[in-house]
């Protein structure tokens, strides 16, 4: 059981720690920061969210899922979402790496240039790596979570 407290502190922390998770991976292609490190603070948030509210909470009220276990061993049939959250984050960043090849350069080559200037906020600067750590970020929240929510049930 939670206190009022607690719970409300993981209602004003974890918005904050989502846009920190956010802004480090788009800034992740210029700036130290990425795929990896927004994908670990996104898991911090629901694991927040776990240890005050329970998984049942995070599965039933955030992401509106019903109770179905997967395997035996699995009592959340939450776990089978974190497992394709991982499939597509790897498939993502193994295409990533693998659409340079196909113009002639080398595995996970780079390259960057501007969207059309938008209404507000001007020129975009959009780099090929944001590909590349979107399926990093997806990679680490699907495992992350599928160990969270393992442990978690034993």
């Amino acid at each position: 059981m939670s206190t009022v407290i607690a719970r409300t502190v993981t209602r004003t922390v974890v918005p904050l720690i989502l846009v920190t998770a956010v802004a480090l991976l788009l800034q992740g292609h210029n700036l130290p920061g990425g795929g990896f490190i927004g994908g670990v603070l996104t898991v911090t948030a629901f694991a927040v969210i776990y240890i005050i509210y329970g998984l049942d909470y995070l599965q039933e009220e955030l992401l509106h899922q019903f109770r179905e276990p997967l395997l035996e061993s699995f009592q959340h049939g939450i776990v089978a979402n974190y497992q394709v959250t991982f499939a597509v984050g790897l498939a993502v960043a193994a295409v990533a790496g693998l659409v340079p090849l196909l113009f002639g350069h080398n595995f996970l080559y780079q390259t960057h240039g501007y969207l059309p200037p938008l209404p507000i906020y001007g020129k975009l600067h959009v780099a090929s790596a944001l590909a590349f750590d979107l399926g990093v970020y997806f990679v680490v929240v699907g495992a992350l979570l599928t160990i969270l929510a393992v442990v978690g049930t034993e």
